[in-house]
């Protein structure tokens, strides 16, 4: 049997991850065992403390004409789910169980160090994207959908949410318009965007209000601080067909509270919403607030990791997005890369390898 290790978080207000040895979970019949390459680290991570590339170890017998042990894959770790809750689905450890339908293979062309920074970032853009209960787009295909028409706004382009929500926009065959600082707007372009925008430019919603006129909207994905409330703006001064604002991130204080964290932050959380969605309903703007594990459960996901990724990825017209940057090795690193991701990267995925 393998020996385990992972990254704990000791208590419940700790700040601080451990190395620990948990034990080795074997695969259940419909369910796979991987051996972790990398492990990417995202915005949330450091707030909550979670994803992957590996290689199968294990196959359950449901699971066997899908894949095979030595299987080069990459999966996006759901463990914290309260319809999952199940450690041995834990992101940060050596051996990871792991639900097939959230899994993709990756080409021998692809990398574990670019690979791993796709999960987390396309299973929370592929639910803003494509949910019923969100902008319930058409679904993205490998060769790429024909145009539909219609122009989607992704707030936040340079984002691991944002480099994905571009390209899966793009295959389902919409148009997007996007935000960021000027150094990565070729970037974007490359990565499928029609136009991009100076997120810091103080005339950058009229921007984008001008830039739609005469186009058909479908909606907007808005991710990172101050998004939802752009979304807002363009949409009320526009003539936008669809004003829907399907919201990745949800607001946190300016400053981290130093006493009382918890309670203020759901208290800024809770009123900032009120107030956010009583300004839509008079505005004729619908939003939602949702999260990346909305895949799971639904067929979403089986759709993204299983139908589409695979083939877009051998094709070359899905590329792994941001570009990854390595701070350390083995779970040990864990919480080194926590505190680098707390500090903020663009268009950089933070990243520790195995």
């Amino acid at each position: 049997m393998p020996t385990n290790h992972a990254a704990y978080q000791p208590a419940q207000k700790a700040t601080a991850l451990t190395v620990k040895e948990p034990p080795y979970t074997p695969a259940t019949s419909d369910s796979i065992v991987v051996k972790t390459g990398a492990v990417a680290i995202n915005p949330i991570d450091w707030l909550i403390h979670r994803v992957h590339l590996p290689q199968v170890v294990e196959v359950g017998k449901k699971v066997e004409n899908r894949f095979q042990v030595g299987d080069r894959v990459v999966f996006f770790s759901n463990a914290i789910d309260k319809d999952v809750n199940d450690p041995a689905q834990g992101a940060f450890q050596e051996y990871v169980k792991v639900n097939p339908d959230l899994v993709a293979h990756i080409p021998s062309s692809s990398d574990y160090l670019h690979a791993s920074v796709i999960p987390l970032g396309i299973a929370t853009a592929a639910a803003g994207l494509f949910n019923p209960e969100t902008l319930n787009l058409q679904h993205p295909t490998e060769p790429r959908r024909l145009s539909t028409g219609k122009t989607v706004i992704v707030w936040g382009g340079s984002t691991s949410v944002g480099c994905n929500a571009i390209q899966l926009a793009v295959a389902a065959g919409y148009e997007v318009f996007t935000t960021a600082s000027p150094k990565n707007f070729d970037y974007l372009k490359k990565l499928g965007a029609s136009q991009v925008f100076d997120y810091n430019s103080p005339t950058v919603a009229q921007d984008i209000i001008k830039a739609l006129k005469g186009r058909t909207t479908a909606g907007a994905l808005s991710i990172g601080r101050g998004a939802a409330e752009h979304c807002m703006m363009v949409f009320d001064k526009s003539h936008s067909t669809n004003k829907f604002v399907s919201m990745a991130t949800f607001p946190l204080p300016e400053k981290e509270p130093q006493s009382l964290a918890m309670l203020r932050t759901m208290v800024f959380f809770v009123s900032w919403l009120i107030s956010y969605k009583f300004k839509g309903m008079v505005k004729g703007i619908k939003s939602t607030m949702y999260s990346a594990s909305s895949i799971d459960g639904n067929g979403l996901g089986k759709v993204i990791f299983h139908d589409f990724l695979p083939k877009a990825l051998e094709a070359g017209t899905f590329v792994p997005a941001p570009e990854p940057e390595v701070v350390g090795t083995g779970v040990e690193s864990i919480q080194k890369a926590l505190d680098a991701q707390k500090k903020g990267v663009s268009a950089k995925k933070i990243v520790v390898e195995f």
